[in-house]
């Protein structure tokens, strides 16, 4: 059963794809309206809608059927059931491709690598991953130090732009993706400035870390949190990064052209 049949039950609750993000994909796929452009693990829609509500048309690709149907219909979107390790496009089919934290996800990431250079014409592939050794350690991680353990098992970026490279014969950019203090889409270090958000359950729902973590050590984590926000002592200990507008998480874009 694919993961998120699961986890993704309300997904689109608290996963509201923020609109920088989405211009930043506009502006690096670089592609004009009208342009085919494969979603690959497109979740509920949320990029895929906001790329097709700017003239673009999606084929979102999710192997979910939770998650797909939650996605709302568009007429610019098509959607198809499938895993990035075996594409269900033809060759050539597409103009762009884009998969949105998804990758850490995938079984098989030369074979996905591999699929989308296969259904690409000559436009860009846009991934956005994190590698959360640029990250500053936030508080985050103290209390729920289990999430930065976890983190750091997956390829360091110039490990996965090595990756991409030799399975696509593209060259590979890395973009630093700096958050700012009030995203929409709450994946996993989005509401840095905003401990109390960490508190709800449906928040973390939509967080594959939490909802793959171990219930004791999350709630042990949780219950540190919501005690230390009562008491005020969170402030004391991590209360200046509330005067930050922007911070670095390790998050990155990767855009792979064709020489």
């Amino acid at each position: 059963m694919p993961l998120y049949d699961s986890i993704g039950k309300q997904y689109t609750k608290t996963r509201v794809p923020d609109y920088r993000i989405v211009q930043k994909i506009i502006d690096l796929l670089n592609l004009p309206p009208g342009s085919i452009i494969a979603d690959i693990g497109a979740g509920t829609g949320g990029y895929s809608q906001a790329l097709a509500n700017q003239g673009f048309s999606v084929y979102a690709v999710e192997p979910s059927s939770v998650m797909r149907q939650q996605g709302s219909e568009h007429p610019q979107i098509k959607w198809f059931a499938g895993y990035a390790e075996a594409l269900p496009l033809p060759d050539k089919s597409v103009d762009g491709v884009i998969s949105i934290l998804t990758i850490h996800h995938f079984a098989n990431l030369e074979k996905s690598f591999q699929e989308m250079h296969r259904i690409i014409q000559k436009g860009p592939i846009v991934l956005l991953s994190f590698d959360i050794r640029f990250a500053t350690k936030i508080w985050l991680y103290d209390y729920f130090p289990w999430m930065w353990e976890d983190a750091i098992k997956f390829l360091p970026l110039h490990e996965l732009t090595s990756l991409i490279e030799q399975n696509t014969h593209r060259v590979v950019e890395a973009i630093p993706l700096i958050l700012p203090y009030d995203l929409s889409d709450l994946f996993a270090a989005a509401a840095w400035r905003r401990p109390e958000l960490y508190l709800q359950p449906e928040v973390r729902a939509g967080i594959s870390s939490f909802a793959l973590g171990n219930p004791d050590l999350i709630a042990s984590g949780v219950k540190s949190l919501a005690a230390d926000l009562s008491s005020g002592e969170w402030d004391v200990k991590y209360g200046e990064i509330r005067q930050l507008n922007e911070i670095d998480l390790g998050y990155r874009f990767l855009k792979a052209t064709i020489e």
